[in-house]
């Protein structure tokens, strides 16, 4: 059984079967499991979204990988990164499940793995997206989510065209959600790449960690890097607070990237975000 689909269920029974008189733990206040469109959604689609984005208490991806050269393969950096997300399910089953998140990466240096602020005496950019709006639904036996990103007159909704297909291997799930990125950017440059995410999510006892990811990502590095062709390769996996956090992700992100360490906590956040500044790669 999957924590996150038991975890309902165990807590109805511990507070049926408590003696009288003892203590009995309430749910978290942003508790979402306790909607009806939590109860009455498909399973793929439960799985998923409560993998990704939890049940309402804020929950963590971290990544590290590297970036290299295309075609020859020569690693160029590191890259590591964290992804804070929560998730809201709306009040009627059947409508779209909102998740909210916003992430985070820096480039290390492909030798010493420290981050990098300087790269061939330019001035290195992580890459931070303030928030990520994303809407789930489930159509003919695919997930589809629309993700709304990018601030003032350049907010954009990337709409998702072939949704992302699953499989059931046993007791596991593996979704995958391939991404065709081509659109203008108010610089006037033209954003193009190919990103694919790979998840693989296991049955709770089965594995240490039961969410974890490959990414894969074509496209041209910024500016400050040369511009050229580039393969990304990233490992993610899930952890649920800050003491699971890898040291150097976390001591970077308290240090240069503080409000990436928890996600946008409702839609009116969100809505304040999109009136100030973006980040590199979506806002220009």
């Amino acid at each position: 059984m999957y924590k996150y689909v038991a975890a309902g269920v165990l807590l109805s029974l511990s507070l049926s079967i408590a003696p009288a008189g003892a203590e009995q733990t309430a749910p978290p206040a942003n508790d979402q499991t306790q909607k009806a469109s939590y109860e009455a959604a498909p399973e793929p689609l439960r799985i998923w979204a409560t993998a990704r984005a939890g049940t309402g208490e804020p929950i963590h991806w971290v990544a590290d990988g590297a970036v290299y050269a295309y075609p020859s393969g020569e690693k160029l950096m590191g890259l590591i990164g964290l992804e804070s997300s929560t998730i809201i399910w709306p009040e009627n089953p059947g409508d779209e499940i909102i998740h909210l998140t916003r992430k985070t990466f820096a480039y290390t240096d492909k030798d010493t793995g420290e981050v990098l602020t300087e790269y061939n005496g330019n001035k290195v950019e992580p890459i931070a997206y303030p928030y990520q709006l994303i809407r789930y639904r489930l159509e003919n036996g695919r997930i589809f989510g629309d993700v709304e990103q990018g601030v003032g007159e350049n907010i954009r909704t990337i709409k998702a065209t072939n949704g992302i297909p699953y499989r059931q291997l046993g007791d596991s799930y593996i979704y995958n959600a391939s991404v065709w990125l081509d659109f203008d950017l108010p610089s006037g440059d033209r954003y193009e790449a190919w990103e694919n995410y790979d998840f693989f999510i296991q049955p709770e006892g089965s594995v240490s960690e039961p969410h974890q990811m490959s990414w894969q990502r074509y496209g041209k590095l910024p500016k400050w890097a040369g511009g050229q062709i580039a393969i990304t390769h990233l490992h993610s996996w899930r952890v649920e607070n800050h003491s699971e956090i890898p040291a150097q992700i976390l001591d970077w992100a308290r240090e240069e990237k503080p409000m990436w360490l928890k996600p946008p906590a409702s839609l009116e956040e969100v809505r304040k975000l999109q009136k100030g500044e973006g980040g590199p790669g979506w806002s220009g």
